[in-house]
């Protein structure tokens, strides 16, 4: 028996539908592919741009190497300015990473300088505005603690900076409270053979998460140590300063990025961060 013309109808007819599907399916995945090739060259420039952003230093090529220069008053009011440089810088909200959470990040602060007449003494090359290009690691720990450390290296001078901090969250925070945190944090100065410099940070800070955005602030207290090596003429400055900090992070899935303000003592700095987390 023939087989019916309605069959070759409906034989072309799945046939079409068929390949209108495998049309629908290329086009379909190789958008896909090309959309995630996209967000992933866009991430490469993102943190390729703060990275580049980072090392950008102000004109200055010089090195701490003349504080005979300076008298005992002056070397305090540079003290102070670095202090509240080299300090700690928060730049991230108060919750916590959680026993799974780690994350990655560059960024830089930039902090202004109180007193640059004392920085070409210093130095020989007045200085205004320090910029301190930073990597940072952050790791979440049981019991809703988390610890973190930076390194940082400014280009053309002999300052290197490293930091550690231990934070504890009172609160975790949740859709309807927020987190508040306690920070002890310490900052050391090296490659600089004239000074030896070291900081210590207690502050209490507050973050509530709206979708993607978390606002957060705190406020606490800076002492500075700083020692002048083989300059017979200058002593130990050891001094406490006020500090306030305000910023917002923003959630990007696996990056985030957060601008933070922070007063210490008189000087106001200026951070950015992009954190990429695991």
């Amino acid at each position: 028996m023939g087989v019916p013309f309605v069959s070759d109808r409906r034989l072309a007819t799945a046939a079409k539908i068929a390949l209108s599907w495998f049309q629908y399916r290329y086009r379909y995945e190789v958008d896909l592919l090309q959309t995630t090739e996209r967000m992933s060259v866009m991430k490469k420039k993102l943190a390729l741009l703060c990275v580049l952003g980072c090392f950008t230093q102000p004109v200055w090529a010089a090195s701490i190497n003349t504080l005979q220069l300076l008298t005992q008053s002056e070397f305090k009011l540079f003290s102070e300015d670095l202090g509240a440089a080299l300090s700690y810088k928060a730049a991230t909200p108060a919750e916590p990473l959680g026993i799974t959470g780690f994350e990655l990040g560059v960024g830089a602060t930039s902090t202004e300088m109180k007193n640059p007449q004392l920085w070409t003494k210093a130095t020989g090359s007045e200085l205004k505005t320090m910029i301190l290009p930073k990597l940072y690691i952050y790791k979440g720990l049981p019991f809703d603690i988390d610890v973190a450390a930076f390194y940082s290296r400014v280009p053309t001078t002999n300052i290197k900076l490293t930091g550690l901090e231990l934070r504890y969250a009172i609160l975790e925070g949740g859709v309807a409270s927020p987190a508040v945190a306690v920070r002890g944090a310490m900052t050391k100065l090296s490659g600089v053979e004239q000074l030896s410099l070291g900081t210590k940070n207690l502050d209490v800070s507050i973050s509530k998460g709206f979708a993607i955005f978390t606002p957060y602030a705190g406020a606490g207290s800076v002492w500075v140590e700083s020692t002048p090596n083989g300059v017979a003429s200058l002593a130990k400055e050891t001094f406490r300063q006020s500090k306030i900090f305000a910023g917002a992070n923003v959630n990007m899935g696996f990056s985030n990025f957060v601008l933070e303000y922070d007063k210490t003592g008189s000087s106001a700095s200026y951070s950015a961060k992009l954190g990429f987390r695991f």
